[in-house]
């Protein structure tokens, strides 16, 4: 299958990064028993709401298979996500734990997770045409919020746009093309433990996701 024909998800056994699939098959061969491949998309197909983060955790959606479960990052997203009335349900860390996304959609700038949880520059742009290809699939598309300023930049280039076309920093607001960006710090444990972000911040967010999809 040629990788135009991939659309927005990369399959299972997604070849074009070769540190990458590397990685992927020293997980396999430690943990049989995990998801061990590109982390799809999760969530509404018709959300006017897309969360995008930077790439999955070696030991959360890479074991879980569904990006932010199964690592300290998921509790404070999802959380929010049912406070903010983009989720239903309750997340318990597990992909069949019921929890439903409400016109939202979460994805990642890289499918597979890397080594260290830094992918490499060249991995981001090889991913690139997938998140290209997920926005274009929401139709309903208005807000993007990006998760870390690695996500931003992906975000504005898989639109084809500069990555100095938007505003840096936690809680700026800009548009991109059809689209207003909010940009977070990313969810992470070295973020909360260190105050850097704290729940109110997170949440303010989304709240201003909220009113700008209305209700």
């Amino acid at each position: 299958m040629s990788v135009e024909l991939w659309g927005a998800e990369p399959p299972r056994d997604c070849p074009l990064c070769p540190r990458l699939v590397a990685y992927r098959a020293v997980n396999r061969t430690q943990n049989p028993d995990w998801w061990n491949g590109p982390a799809p998309s999760f969530g509404d197909p018709q959300a006017r709401l897309l969360v995008t983060g930077l790439a999955p955790g070696r030991t959360g959606a890479n074991r879980t298979g569904r990006p932010f479960t199964g690592d300290h990052a998921g509790w404070m997203l999802y959380e929010t996500l049912v406070k903010t009335g983009f989720a239903r349900g309750t997340y318990d860390a597990r992909p069949d734990d019921g929890l439903e996304l409400a016109d939202c959609m979460i994805t990642n700038a890289v499918r597979c997770a890397p080594p260290g949880n830094k992918p490499e520059t060249s991995e981001e742009a090889t991913c690139r045409q997938f998140l290209t290809a997920r926005l274009e699939a929401l139709p309903r598309l208005k807000v993007i919020v990006t998760l870390g300023d690695v996500a931003r930049r992906n975000v504005l280039r898989a639109m084809g746009l500069k990555a100095s076309a938007g505003i840096a920093g936690h809680g700026t607001e800009f548009r991109a093309g059809p689209y207003v960006v909010l940009n977070s710090y990313h969810c992470s444990r070295l973020n909360t433990n260190t105050g850097r972000l704290t729940a109110e911040m997170f949440e303010a967010v989304f709240q201003r996701a909220r009113e700008l999809v209305g209700g």
